[in-house]
């Protein structure tokens, strides 16, 4: 293989490489190659890598489309992508013509369709964990510490949402993801800044997120989160692979 397909997508500037390996070998993913791929001077540029791969456990679920697995910027693996979902979803959604596809991510189904505010993804069950006066932490899959106020150390264990302006619904928040670092936006950073605000003002409102990329809504409850926003593709290509790759 001396070159590898790609698709690129972004979801309110949250960027994505998306490699598709359902019905074609991909090379081996090793982290110098993630790095090489996402690497923004020197590759074609992204927040994470996005892989398809088939899923035996889609037999018995027609609209099981594929699972996907999430590598970081860094070449980590990732446990969720919301954004990331609803790119592949967008791309799934047309590629089959389906109203919905279900698209497994580690130990997660979730289910991604169309929607009037753009591509809907159910994030399944959010999980409260540590909470103080300052914080409120949120496992969706991935780990978010969410700060009301950034009086504490940021934990490198996790992704970290600071919310720097709420306004009834309105909630503007600032990015920083575990082994991506600086984002203008995260889906799942969206849902857990969603959770963490539903949590500490004990209601369930839908909540319209504010990042630096763009906007997102937030609705649902704690037990199935809905993800929806508006996803935009970039273009396609194929990446030349060196000869070690």
């Amino acid at each position: 293989m001396s070159s590898l397909p790609f698709h690129k997508m972004h979801a309110q500037g949250n960027d994505f490489v998306i490699l598709d390996g359902r019905n074609s070998p991909l090379p081996d993913l090793t982290q110098t190659l993630i790095i090489d791929i996402a690497e923004r001077r020197l590759g074609i540029g992204c927040d994470q890598v996005l892989v398809l791969l088939p899923d035996d456990g889609c037999a018995s679920d027609g609209n099981c489309a594929a699972a996907m697995r999430i590598f970081n910027s860094d070449g980590s693996e990732a446990g969720n992508c919301g954004n990331g979902l609803r790119c592949v979803g967008a791309l799934l959604l047309e590629e089959s013509g389906a109203d919905s596809v279900n698209i497994r991510v580690g130990e997660r189904m979730v289910r991604i369709q169309a929607s009037a505010d753009g591509i809907g993804v159910h994030m399944g069950e959010a999980l409260v964990g540590d909470t103080t006066d300052v914080h409120v932490d949120v496992n969706i899959g991935n780990a978010h510490r969410v700060f009301f106020a950034a009086t504490e150390d940021f934990p490198a264990d996790k992704n970290i949402e600071i919310v720097s302006g709420q306004i009834a619904d309105e909630v503007y928040i600032d990015i920083i993801e575990r082994g991506a670092g600086r984002t203008p936006s995260c889906g799942s950073g969206a849902c857990a800044t969603a959770v963490a605000v539903w949590h500490q003002d004990k209601h369930q409102r839908p909540q319209h997120i504010h990042m630096p990329g763009g906007t997102v809504l937030v609705s649902g409850s704690a037990s199935d989160v809905l993800l929806e926003g508006p996803v935009s593709f970039v273009c396609s290509g194929e990446y030349r692979l060196a000869a070690n790759d």
